[in-house]
């Protein structure tokens, strides 16, 4: 299995809506690609490693699939539609990782 993540930086003064991404972004995902994504988990930054310090990303996303092949199999086709949508929500550019899950939930 692969894990997808797509992290906002948190930047000063940037634009993220938690609702919309929550609501209408990541649902728009889901229904793009079907079955090819497994699942998907959303999170919210709260706080960084120290006392005090804001978090690293404002917010991010983690689609799981079977196989890389599978996502871009998924996403590729609607990553126009998904990719232009991403203004409604935000002004940050995302960071992307693909990752193999090692450990995950049973």
């Amino acid at each position: 299995m692969i894990k997808v993540s797509v992290m906002y930086p948190n930047q000063a003064g940037a634009r993220f809506n938690h609702d919309y991404y929550r609501d209408q972004h990541m649902p728009l995902v889901k229904a793009r690609m079907g079955d090819s994504c497994r699942y998907y988990t959303i999170d919210k930054g709260l706080a960084g490693g120290m006392p005090g310090t804001p978090a690293t990303y404002i917010g991010m996303c983690h689609i799981f699939c079977d196989s890389v092949e599978t996502f871009q199999a998924g996403f590729g086709p609607h990553a126009k539609e998904i990719m232009d949508d991403i203004p409604n929500y935000t002004d940050l550019a995302p960071v992307l990782q693909i990752s193999e899950v090692v450990v995950g939930h049973p």
